[in-house]
């Protein structure tokens, strides 16, 4: 996979260099390229924002920068894959869009500075992807969590390919919980089903447990879950302790 991205601030995304996503680029599964769309503008300031038409408080990216700046990394990609705007007004990202973007060979992403954008720079890009409803003073933090949301995804990255679909969320349900040695740590207990050495209880419990933590943390993510019987079953036994508890 490809990723390019456009921002004021390159420095930023050092730390993308490190651990899974690094070693990523290592292995030759990922390339990134960080773009200064500074570097594109037309104005002898190298200004790259200016005061919108109307009135108004705070400065917006002007269009002529960006434009000329994913022009000139699609040319070298020679393709132009998915654009994807940073802003508080797009599609709440989560598990389900990082899965989507991870089909993808080459994705851009567009980090926004000062208080918005020239409303024609939308017209570039294919998605417009917010982290949540609050406010960020640029783009740059919002990529990166969705650049190692979506490259841990991808074939090979992981060292273990059973890891991406075990994660809280690609299942439906939250995570199970986990151990690892000693069994007992200042008396407290790895679940004895754990060290049994039978995988179809070991499963049976991981999943009942992932259920468990789903009630009882994200209850909203049940809304959508298609229950097996079984899980039915435990569901209405967590239920019946919630009310006796």
């Amino acid at each position: 996979m490809r990723i390019d991205i456009l921002s004021l601030f390159p420095n930023m995304f050092q730390p993308l260099r490190e651990s899974i996503v690094g070693k990523a680029e290592e292995k030759g599964l990922l390339d990134i390229k960080v773009t200064d769309f500074r570097d594109y503008t037309t104005q002898k300031q190298n200004h790259v924002d200016d005061a919108p038409y109307g009135g108004g408080a705070g400065m917006l990216l002007q269009a002529q920068p960006i434009f000329d700046a994913l022009a000139a990394t699609q040319a070298k990609a020679q393709t132009k894959g998915r654009v994807i705007l940073l802003d508080p007004a797009g599609k709440k990202f989560d598990q389900s869009v990082a899965e989507d973007l991870a089909k993808e060979e080459h994705l851009t992403f567009i980090c926004g500075h000062y208080e918005g954008y020239d409303e024609r720079i939308r017209t570039l890009v294919t998605d417009e992807i917010s982290l949540g409803d609050f406010v960020l003073t640029g783009g740059e933090l919002g990529a990166m969590v969705i650049v190692d949301a979506t490259v841990r995804l991808l074939p090979g990255v992981l060292g273990n390919g059973e890891s991406a679909p075990g994660d809280s969320f690609s299942s439906g349900l939250l995570e199970y919980p986990q151990y690892t040695r000693p069994a007992d740590f200042r008396g407290m207990k790895v679940p004895e089903v754990l060290t049994s050495g039978n995988h179809a209880k070991i499963a049976e419990w991981r999943n009942k447990e992932a259920l468990r933590r789903t009630f009882e943390r994200r209850p909203d993510m049940l809304k959508n879950y298609e229950l097996s019987k079984q899980e039915a079953k435990w569901l209405r036994e967590f239920q019946t302790e919630s009310k006796e508890s």
